[in-house]
């Protein structure tokens, strides 16, 4: 890989970690950023683009750790029974909005 797609992977992920910072919300941090992956993965992107957007972007702005750690806070509480409808609620509805993006990402092209 070539030295600038290492420089616009940090550029993109410098910008993620700072909408994150603003936005301040963990489910709808996930619902934007499950939208926004759905709406550019039915794009077909080269390799460097992908990279940048995928490993770059996304992957700080949709952090799996603030995923994690809201679950943690209900587990920690000692409700299993939160925790697991908000673990599935989570994960059905990103996959949801994601194919949504994808949806409408095909639908404008």
């Amino acid at each position: 890989m070539k030295i600038n797609n290492f420089i616009y992977i940090l550029f993109a992920a410098y910008i993620a970690t700072f909408l994150r910072l603003t936005i301040n919300n963990n489910f709808i941090i996930s619902i934007i950023g499950s939208f926004i992956v759905g709406f550019f993965i039915s794009k077909k992107l080269n390799k460097s683009s992908e990279k940048i957007l995928l490993s770059g972007f996304f992957s700080c702005f949709t952090s799996f750790s603030g995923f994690i750690y809201f679950l943690y806070k209900i587990l920690d509480q000692g409700d299993w029974i939160k925790f697991i409808i908000f673990f599935h609620l989570i994960i059905i509805v990103n996959l949801f909005t994601m194919l949504f993006g994808f949806w409408i990402s095909r639908k404008i092209t």
